[in-house]
């Protein structure tokens, strides 16, 4: 069999494998790699840039070194894929959101929220809560689903295993408070310049998909181009906004992280959204990812 169709089998294979049966319950490779990365912590720890890009090298440079001693077989591709991706944990997630917040139960929505985001939960009532999950829906579709595909086409299982090896670090470092500051900016920059492409392909496919929830591609095309830009990350803002504008609805606003308080631009033109916004965005999550699954493994066999 060719390397590029073991590619493409293999990420659709890891990707069927996702829907199927959702994250490892046990020993999942990517805790591993976070328990690790802490421990390496200890010992690159300074509070400046450089100790930060040694961390960052030599974290991720281990792992992709791991991908390359895998090989590049239908089962390294397929298990690697599974690995990595968490679309079918996001998706489960985002419904059990809706399904607490239809029956008013708040603090059990609460609860659920920071397997979606980094946000203080406490802070949110329903609308805050709801608003939430969908921002987080929105960029999880390209961090957790999108981008891994995207690697795997581009470099296999180094370039699967590399990419979420970057968005962790970004997800344990990438903060702005006292520590991490300095520290985590080698692992914050690496990881926008590794969402550059995958995050406009998330937002195109969103685009193009809006009519599955009833959406208009203009309104969304017109968001992520109007209002996409002024968000702070140069990724988030691209998926957001494309998704508010997928669904007619006003995102952005007063956001509560555990480093302090930001005030997000609106994305979108419409109302605040609600309960059924939120199933929605979950749905067009799920088509996406299974687009850009097969545009993936398509683009592997074309261009290959």
């Amino acid at each position: 069999m060719r390397k590029q169709t073991t590619i493409a089998v293999g990420l659709l294979l890891g990707f069927a494998l996702d829907r199927l049966a959702g994250d490892p319950r046990r020993w999942h490779p990517v805790a591993g790699f976070g328990s690790a990365a802490a421990a390496l912590e200890s010992v690159t720890y300074a509070d400046r840039r450089t100790a930060g890009l040694v961390h960052e090298t030599v974290a991720v440079g281990t792992v992709i070194g791991l991908g390359v001693a895998a090989g590049r077989g239908i089962a390294a591709t397929t298990i690697a894929t599974w690995t990595v991706l968490g679309g079918r944990s996001l998706v489960r997630t985002g419904r059990a959101m809706a399904d607490r917040l239809a029956v008013g139960d708040v603090a059990g929505a609460r609860a659920l929220l920071p397997a979606l985001c980094g946000r203080d939960p406490e802070v949110l009532d329903a609308e805050g809560l709801t608003r939430a999950a969908i921002e987080s829906v929105a960029e999880n579709t390209s961090d957790a689903a999108v981008a891994p595909l995207v690697w795997g086409a581009v470099a296999g299982v180094p370039g699967l295993l590399g990419y979420r090896a970057i968005n962790t670090l970004d997800a344990m470092v990438g903060y702005r408070n006292a520590r991490y500051r300095h520290f985590g900016w080698a692992a914050a920059r690496t990881d926008d310049i590794a969402n550059l492409a995958p995050a406009r392909i998330t937002g195109l496919l969103t685009v193009v998909l809006a009519p599955i929830i009833g959406g208009h591609p203009a309104t969304a095309l017109r968001a992520w181009r109007r209002q996409g830009r002024h968000h702070p990350s140069p990724n988030a803002g691209v998926v957001e906004a494309s998704m508010a504008g997928a669904l007619g609805v006003g995102l952005g606003g007063r956001t509560r992280y555990p480093h302090g308080v930001e005030l997000r631009p609106r994305l979108g033109d419409g109302p605040a959204p609600d309960v059924e916004d939120l199933r929605r965005a979950v749905h067009l999550s799920e088509v996406v990812q299974l687009a850009a699954a097969l545009l993936a493994a398509a683009v592997v066999v074309v261009e290959r």
